[in-house]
């Protein structure tokens, strides 16, 4: 950045995700879950860096070339569900147009048949056919999320990113929703049977817990767990400290806040980032940064009991 300063937007973030499955990677704003999806499709600023490796379908993201990307990765290989859909859509150009291309462009459907495959997408995501011929200025922000999750699922991609997938939706339609996106990544894949894989960004909980396999909580730009998606929302529950206070903090438990704020990604402490928040904070806390260990990045977890009752969950 300016100064020659660098912010550390995503800190050591590793996990896989096999076709079938979906991961709810869930965490404050601010703490880094849409750069992580941004780098994943090569969508980061021009001054941003990128070491380590990512790994789909033989295709290496981090590396891959614009043409690379554009061409062969963006749409086809994933598709995406951005964050703020309204600025994503074309505002000059209908629903129904960009469908219309979408489709043709990802699948080859001859011109005689768009309107209908178009109707097709747009029903997958509840988006009501009268408001097909709407230009996305006429959309209210539900409308505008769901004609992006329309064009994100139109090419059938084995994953699928979906940033905030359910935002400005009532909840009948968020189940609506994440169940059509549960259907997308059970249904059988190309010649394999496997399904496909959604990464699926989320404050919302609930949405989490109808549809996960697996959570990955972020903070302050790390995973610090990473747990099968019964054990994190039944029992045992989450074992680090901030992912228990996320769930606590929900109006159906004890609808208790996490004390404090997160702390700015340029000005972070030398030790565990939730350390000033934390009511299990020794002096080790504000030194060193904890590893993600058995699937829980803490210096203090759970008794050795609870942590054996679920660590193979948690680990996966």
């Amino acid at each position: 950045m300016r100064g020659g300063r660098h912010v550390a937007a995503v800190t050591d973030a590793s996990f896989d995700l096999a076709p079938g499955q979906c991961l709810a990677l869930v965490g404050e704003s601010g703490c880094g879950k849409s750069v992580l999806a941004s780098a994943l499709l090569g969508l980061l600023p021009g001054n941003a860096e990128t070491a380590g490796t990512a790994h789909l379908d033989g295709v290496e993201l981090l590396t891959a070339s614009e043409r690379e990307l554009s061409r062969s990765v963006r749409g086809r290989r994933i598709g995406l569900v951005p964050q703020s859909p309204a600025a994503h859509l074309t505002p000059v150009r209908t629903v129904r147009a960009q469908l219309e291309e979408t489709v043709r462009e990802l699948t080859g459907t001859p011109k005689h048949a768009l309107r209908a495959a178009a109707e097709q997408a747009a029903a997958r995501a509840a988006f009501p056919a009268d408001h097909l011929d709407r230009h996305p200025h006429e959309l209210s922000g539900g409308l505008a999320q769901r004609a992006a999750t329309a064009l994100a699922l139109v090419g059938d991609a084995p994953l699928l990113l979906a940033d905030e997938p359910t935002t400005g939706l009532d909840r009948d339609l968020v189940d609506r929703t994440v169940d059509e996106l549960r259907r997308h990544i059970d249904a059988p894949g190309d010649g394999e049977g496997a399904g496909r894989a959604l990464l699926m960004i989320t404050h919302d909980l609930a949405a989490a817990e109808r549809i996960a396999d697996r959570v990955a909580v972020m903070y302050a730009g790390r995973i610090v767990e990473l747990a099968g998606a019964p054990d994190f929302f039944g029992a045992p529950g989450p074992r680090h400290p901030y992912a228990r206070g996320l769930l606590d903090a929900l109006p159906d438990r004890a609808f208790t806040p996490i004390p404090g704020m997160p702390p700015e990604l340029g000005a972070l402490p030398p030790g565990c980032a939730f350390a000033a928040r934390c009511d299990r904070g020794t002096d080790v806390c504000a030194t060193a940064v904890p590893a993600l260990t058995g699937g829980t990045a803490c210096h203090h977890p759970p008794a050795a009991p609870a942590a054996a009752a679920h660590g193979e969950a948690a680990g996966a």
